[in-house]
């Protein structure tokens, strides 16, 4: 009988000891949500990264870690990337899925660097600061648009934009960083970087990072074979011009595009990220091992599903957060975690007019949601997550809509409409580019509350809607909204704040307060 139960202790024991250490480790993905085309550095104990945001504006975001995982929003290299149409969603023009894109950023003698490149205007940029949580940043850009580069400084002094899709090039930079060095032309370095996956190719490979271990040059790519998954090529060389020698890094689940990072410990990772439906890329994390030169990537060619780093406290506040619309006199900005879809008009928003509350004024007539301007947003997240608003209606004119939106390109809505003197409660739902109001119910009253629930759940990618008329007892509205990722939006779904007007202007909402859970 002793025995029995010296057996049982043992075994529970066991189960507690295994179950303590699975809570000192972190689940992939380490981050569940929009944070594509990531780039890492660690500047002694402190990581920093930085992502894509496209048409969102502030723009080029930084964010802040300690352990590689909890991760906090600390700058923005810009507040907007150029004063033109496109980006202001004026003339019927707007540049969803395009913005900036993939981003490199690193930390040279002292000082940080990020840059970017854009379609929509045709150029690159660098910015650069001594103090990346708190200084502003310079701003040089020219052109052409080097199309997914990764900045690099040599131990010789001299600097390279490496880039291209497919055929990987090189070109050198002038001393400023202001443009290319006079002389310099550009080389291609690797003819056919998709090779070591194979000849039958889907995606050339892109998304390059470069880095430098132990004297040697590292460059990691994305490609995607046909019939196949986003697959990590990495090339070798020991010398920046070649030659180069590549391999398959990771072709698992996915995930690609990345590189690497080390730890003050002395272990390694790489970055990569996961496009996971609706909800947007995600990152992931997977330990590397050096053997022969090379850095091997997860266990056994596999995505690691726990890593022995520190649990994730979660995205709130760090990533996403509520905002009850509070300011302290003089301190009248948005939280880092708020961007707006395209170039506001600061013209027609305050966190100041009503005390505790976010004013969106109507200044012109749109017609269409993915043209009105003054959408403030947030990431959704996973793997469920629900935003909520309070609103004051009070101060609406014929014509306008206002309310709570998941964006992109098949959105959805909830919010009040005005048509003449009546307030209706309506759910717009979105199905291949059609918008329809599913629902309409009259509203009697001036403050009005919705709720937006997302389920990214084994990408099931669904969304439903609510409002409440106290706050507390909350109706389902319309119908329940299938989302979906698209790549003329090329981004996450987003939860949105929104007012417009239809037919008339000078009309505008309070918004009390947006909430946000998981």
């Amino acid at each position: 009988m002793k025995n029995k139960i010296s057996f049982i202790l043992i075994c529970l024991s066991l189960i507690i000891q295994t179950a303590v250490s699975q809570e000192k480790k972190v689940h992939n993905p380490t981050v569940f949500a929009d944070v594509p085309d990531l780039a890492i550095i660690r500047v002694g104990q402190n990581y920093y990264m930085s992502s894509t945001t496209m048409h969102m504006n502030p723009g080029l975001p930084i964010m802040k870690s300690t352990d590689l995982v909890n991760w906090k929003l600390i700058n923005y290299a810009y507040d907007i990337l150029a004063d033109i149409p496109e980006l202001n969603l004026t003339n019927g023009k707007s540049t969803y899925g395009r913005g900036s894109w993939a981003s490199s950023l690193r930390f040279h003698k002292g000082v940080y660097y990020v840059t970017t490149f854009s379609g929509t205007t045709g150029e690159t940029y660098i910015f650069k600061t001594k103090d990346i949580e708190k200084g502003n940043w310079q701003r040089i850009s020219f052109k052409p648009s080097y199309h997914d580069h990764s900045l690099f400084f040599d131990d010789d002094g001299r600097s390279y934009l490496i880039y291209g899709s497919e055929k990987i090039k090189l070109v050198e930079l002038n001393q400023g960083l202001t443009g290319i060095k006079d002389g310099s032309v550009e080389k291609v370095i690797i003819e056919n970087a998709s090779k070591p996956a194979g000849d039958n190719i889907m995606l050339g490979s892109e998304g390059s990072q470069l880095f430098k271990v132990n004297g040697k040059y590292y460059l990691f790519n994305i490609c995607w074979p046909k019939g196949g998954m986003r697959t990590v090529v990495i090339h070798r060389a020991d010398n920046i011009n070649g030659p180069w020698e590549g391999k398959v890094g990771l072709q698992d689940l996915g995930v690609a595009q990345g590189g690497l990072i080390d730890t003050p410990d002395g272990r390694w990772f790489s970055y990569l990220f996961r496009d996971f439906g609706a909800v947007g890329r995600i990152p992931y994390l997977v330990p590397v091992k050096w053997e022969n030169g090379w850095p091997i990537l997860g266990e056994n060619g596999k995505v690691s599903e726990t890593l022995e780093l520190p649990v994730s406290k979660g995205l709130i506040p760090g990533i996403v957060a509520t905002d009850e619309f509070n300011r302290k006199k003089g301190q009248e900005a948005l939280p880092l975690v708020w961007q707006w879809n395209h170039n506001p008009d600061n013209t027609l928003w305050s966190v100041k007019e009503r005390k505790g509350y976010l004013r969106l004024k109507t200044g012109r007539i749109d017609t269409d949601f993915l043209l009105a301007r003054n959408t403030l947003t947030q990431r959704t997240i996973g793997p469920t997550s629900a935003g909520s608003v309070s609103l004051d209606v009070s101060k609406m004119k014929d014509g306008d809509f206002a309310g709570l939106s998941v964006l992109q390109k098949d959105y959805g809505l909830v919010g009040v409409k005005v048509e003449g003197i009546q307030k209706s409660v309506v759910m717009v739902n979105t199905n291949n580019d059609k918008a329809a109001e599913v629902q309409q119910i009259p509203l009697h009253q001036d403050q009005i509350y919705f709720r937006i629930d997302c389920d990214f759940t084994n990408k099931k990618d669904e969304a439903n809607f609510f409002y409440s008329l106290d706050g507390k007892i909350w109706n389902p509205i319309g119908e329940t909204l299938k989302m979906k990722y698209t790549i003329p939006h090329f981004m996450g779904y987003r939860f949105g704040l929104f007012n417009y007007a239809t037919k008339e202007t000078g009309g505008f909402v309070d918004f009390d307060w947006f909430r946000i859970k998981n």
